[in-house]
């Protein structure tokens, strides 16, 4: 068990009790949540899986097919090589083992969106397993701590259609049904039942989430399906030595919701067997505006889909040489890189959180740095000054009218001391107001500080002059008065005042003035 810490970037511990049911806490304590996932995602490749249709979202229905994806008479598929690829490079980002041979197998099965009756899919032998994640976890007694996720396998397959159920004038009585999605090479990834509340869900799906998005293999966006997820929820009495009976949840768009329905269907099961029933194996579906999950329909067992080896397609071998040559495209991983960043800039675990949230703002973030009289500065404007006006901007970071470049000249004059903070705020508001970059602003306004000692003596005693109870108490033993003096002369300077300069002349102005007698 591994105590977290400052370094290791974690940011989000919650404890939540749902109020989906009346149950009360005493009754909860009793049971133990049971929680598996199996994480769709969609690979970022230009064409599909098993044929050279282009695998792109959207685009009129229906268009984006042919013989092979429509699984008609004698259309035979073709393995995507970059699909095989991007699956490795997922696989190893998650510290899965790479089988030698996998084989692809046939599921089959019936549903309209799916024309070939059945789907290409790993099965026995799946291309990657044995992998881990670690999530922000609460021991018993409070204490946080990263918690190993095991991960059962990583396998390829092809997505189905998909079924269109409203939009339409006659959708009442009809479905649609749009093939374009039919092919697109999919990994899916099966975890171990090892997570046990619905914060420990959505941390390994945020974490996931990320580390897919570094790789570069898909872009994991939830409103085009490019990454769905189904938990498999179970409860048991923490006496009991076998798992309970599962549902899956099924069919939701956002980690958020993911983590509501996952708290609902717990306290339902607990529910359910409180009240003397037996929770039925099922699919169920979250509505988000009633907060509850409902039956979808019974589960399938695997022994269902009648697999078979695919006849079409060979044993995927991917060696030890491809398997290097693939491995060359693995990126630097954000828990690593923001441990080293940490370390190599001085920068605090919650700005390295912050600066790693994206692969592109890092790389933007360390290419700056380098530039840089000093990161650590660069990074306390980026993760509070540029942000906070980003923010309430409604801009993005690709939005700023402050360039990288603009961030460091900002940087290296407040580092020197040629900017002070106040000046500085000044100026990068301007630079939001007008949508202009941090260097046009600075020469056309060009503030300048003022670090003549004789001008700053002169405007402290005029303040010292004119507040003589707050001198009184500073000499009385309040030292702390100090920077009512320092705030009193940056005013009267219209916050040009050099700061370094002028604390030391404040305190050696008033320390002149002598304790009372």
């Amino acid at each position: 068990m591994q105590k977290v810490g400052q370094g290791l970037g974690l940011v989000r511990i919650r404890v939540i009790m749902s109020t989906a049911t009346a149950l009360s806490p005493e009754i909860l304590a009793k049971y133990q949540p049971v929680i598996g996932l199996e994480v769709h995602v969609q690979l970022l490749t230009e064409s599909k899986a098993f044929c050279g249709c282009v695998n792109q979202y959207g685009g009129e229905p229906n268009t984006h097919v042919c013989p092979t994806c429509l699984g008609l008479p004698g259309a035979l598929p073709v393995l995507n090589r970059k699909a095989v690829e991007f699956a490795v490079l997922a696989a190893k980002a998650i510290h899965c083992e790479i089988r030698e041979t996998s084989i692809f197998s046939r599921k089959n099965y019936f549903y309209p969106d799916s024309p070939k009756g059945y789907q290409i899919s790993q099965f026995d032998k799946p291309i990657a397993e044995d992998g881990w994640l670690e999530v922000p976890a609460l021991a018993v007694d409070g204490s946080a701590y990263l918690k190993r996720i095991g991960i059962t396998r990583l396998h390829m397959e092809e997505d189905a259609g998909k079924s269109i159920h409203d939009g339409f004038a006659d959708s009442v009585s009809k479905t649609y049904i749009d093939l374009n999605r039919c092919g697109t090479p999919l990994v899916e990834i099966v975890s171990e039942p090892d997570l046990r509340t619905a914060d420990e869900v959505f941390e390994y799906l945020t974490r996931l989430k990320e580390i897919l998005l570094y790789t570069g293999v898909s872009d994991c966006n939830m409103e085009e399906g490019s990454l769905r997820c189904d938990a498999n929820v179970s409860v048991m009495l923490k006496s009991a030595k076998e798992y309970g009976t599962k549902a899956e949840v099924k069919n939701v768009n956002s980690f958020r919701y993911i983590r509501s329905a996952v708290e609902y269907e717990i306290e339902r099961q607990i529910g359910v067997i409180e009240d003397g029933g037996r929770v039925v194996q099922e699919s169920r579906l979250w509505n988000n505006a009633e907060g509850r999950t409902y039956s979808m329909r019974s589960k399938e067992q695997a022994h269902d889909y009648r697999y078979f080896p695919e006849p079409d397609l060979p044993p995927l071998v991917v060696g030890a040489a491809w398997q290097a040559e693939i491995l060359k495209n693995l990126p630097e991983l954000p828990e690593a890189r923001r441990a080293r960043m940490i370390a190599e800039y001085e920068i605090s675990a919650q700005d390295a959180a912050t600066l790693t949230a994206t692969r592109e703002f890092a790389d933007r973030f360390e290419s700056a740095a380098k530039q840089a009289k000093s990161p650590k500065r660069v990074a306390s404007l980026l993760t509070s000054e540029l942000t906070m006006r980003l923010r309430l901007a409604g801009l993005e970071q690709e939005q700023s009218p402050v360039s990288m470049a603009g961030i460091v000249m900002a940087a290296d004059l407040a580092e020197s001391g040629e900017l002070s903070s106040k000046m500085l705020k000044q100026l990068l508001d301007t630079c939001f107001e007008k949508s202009e970059d941090f260097p046009t602003v600075y020469e056309r306004e060009k503030p300048q500080q003022i670090s003549d000692t004789g001008a700053i003596e002169a405007m402290i005693d005029e303040v010292i002059a004119a507040n003589p109870k707050q001198a009184e108490q500073y000499r009385g033993g309040k030292k702390t008065v100090a920077a009512f003096f320092v705030g009193q002369v940056m005013k009267a300077s219209k916050g040009q005042a050099n700061p370094a300069v002028l604390n030391e002349l404040v305190a050696k102005k008033l320390d002149a003035l002598g304790p009372l007698a």
